[in-house]
């Protein structure tokens, strides 16, 4: 028996070749057939998402390539509501019985969930009218050949900057579509695209036990952002060779400066437990915590929402609401938790516009680069590698392992691994004493490296 084609099947394409302008009014045009469909099944409420994506994926080791991937994926989910019951289904077959039934079956959950007073799409009033551009679609006419040649180019690169290198965990292209649609029975249609792309590179140094792994990447949502595959695969390799033969530390208290693209880290642990999931379960070291001094009284953090080319740029979230440029903190004092209607309903609040996560965050910067931090702190460490999870989302005490370099007079002085440093998080903000102006750009978090005034390091032996 042969399967129903779609009524309205989507037109095909290549994966560099994307008329997303049409291939959202198919994903729009999709949408309303399912909403119209729950609402044939009795639901009082539904919301879909469609979403498209194309990749091209390459990795080579050692000269040769190791894999070449092309990727195609679409997905679509239906949520409805009976009431503040909820049932959701998702399938990836756009056939038009297949799609009857994804709806038939989210209803069926729906009929059999228990009531959740919580539940529901979040308020009408709150849906985004202002839906912007933002400078992220730059499709990269990238085929196979071209990205191989460019990550045998990083890699060959970094091999050269010092016969010590020898060896590789690799270099890797990658470059990518994306394509959604979010519309709800409220009657309001989302539509977002947009591309990103990477170069990175990862080389060992070294022999035996004295082998020592490092690397860079690079990542934009257009091309021309980004930095060369050789200055790349150079990077790397210098990374990798300034890391050779590390000295043990002594344990002790000392300052601790995180790197720029290890300070992000610090922010994330904040966004999970000022979360609204993690504040309803009551499972954050940070409840009750709005109004409250966590940080210096200089320290800020914004969320920009509207930036160009921002990865996280949007005019709404993940349930249709308007999203907005606010503090998350200010002069120290966290000014608000990071909710979507759910969570808010939850703990009695308003929905922030946060569903499906934070939008751009800029920290404030209030020092030079990473030399004057290191300048400035004199004597301590300076981490640029992370390992382990180690952190107490409930207590918020933090313990991790760590890679990095001995300061000394303002100065590097020897390359560090083995080492643990701890501390709890609450102290830990307190005790930020300067962020640095040289922001990493490659996420949604913008900061600069961060100073802490103390903390534990653990090391090879007593301070003496």
């Amino acid at each position: 028996m042969n399967a129903k084609a779609p009524a309205h099947p989507l037109p095909a394409h290549s994966p560099n070749e994307v008329d997303s302008d049409t291939r959202l009014d198919a994903l729009a045009d999709l949408s309303q057939r399912l909403l119209a469909s729950a609402r044939r099944r009795g639901a009082s409420q539904a919301e879909v998402s469609c979403s498209e994506e194309t990749g091209l994926n390459v990795n080579v080791r050692m000269g040769e390539v190791e894999t070449v991937e092309s990727t195609r994926d679409r997905g679509i989910a239906v949520t409805v509501y009976f009431g503040t019951r909820k049932g959701s289904a998702s399938t990836a077959d756009l056939r038009e019985d297949s799609l009857e039934a994804t709806v038939e079956q989210a209803c069926a959950i729906a009929r059999y969930t228990e009531d959740d007073p919580a539940a529901g799409l979040a308020d009408a009033e709150l849906m985004a009218s202002d839906l912007r551009e933002f400078d992220s679609w730059h499709p990269w006419a990238l085929d196979a050949d071209q990205a191989i040649d460019l990550a045998l180019a990083a890699e060959a690169a970094g091999r050269e900057v010092n016969a010590r290198i020898g060896n590789s965990d690799g270099a890797s292209v990658g470059s990518g579509t994306s394509l959604g649609v979010y519309a709800n029975s409220h009657g309001f249609i989302g539509r977002e695209r947009s591309t990103q792309h990477s170069i990175g590179c990862a080389l060992i140094a070294g022999h035996g036990d004295a082998m020592q792994r490092d690397g860079w990447y690079s990542i934009a949502l257009a091309a021309d952002e980004l930095e060369s595959a050789v200055s790349i695969g150079r990077k790397a390799g210098e990374r990798a060779v300034s890391r050779l033969a590390p000295r043990p530390v002594a344990t002790g208290h000392y300052p601790v400066v995180f790197s720029a693209e290890i300070a992000r880290s610090l922010v994330g642990h904040l966004i999970g437990a000022v979360s609204g999931g993690a504040l309803y379960r009551k499972s954050s070291f940070l409840l009750d915590s709005v109004g409250t001094q966590l940080f210096p009284d200089w320290f800020s953090i914004e969320e920009r929402p509207f930036l160009p080319r921002g990865f996280r740029s949007a005019s709404f979230d993940a349930e249709g609401v308007a999203v907005r440029e606010s503090a998350l903190v200010s002069g120290g004092v966290l000014q608000r938790y990071v909710l979507g209607s759910y969570s808010a309903r939850r703990l009695g609040l308003t929905t922030t516009g946060n569903a499906g996560g934070v939008h751009n965050l800029h920290v404030a910067s209030n020092a030079g680069d990473l030399d004057s931090l290191l300048a400035g702190m004199g004597r301590g460490l300076l981490v640029t590698e992370l390992m382990g999870q180690g952190v107490n989302a409930i207590t918020g005490d933090y313990s991790r392992g760590a890679a990095g370099f001995w300061i000394e007079d303002g100065r590097i002085a020897y390359p560090v691994d083995g080492i643990t440093i701890a501390g709890n998080l609450k102290t830990m903000f307190q005790a930020i004493e300067a962020v640095g102006s040289d922001i990493d750009p490659r996420s949604h978090i913008r900061t600069g490296s961060i100073l802490l005034g103390r903390m534990t390091v653990a090391g090879g032996s007593a301070e003496g």
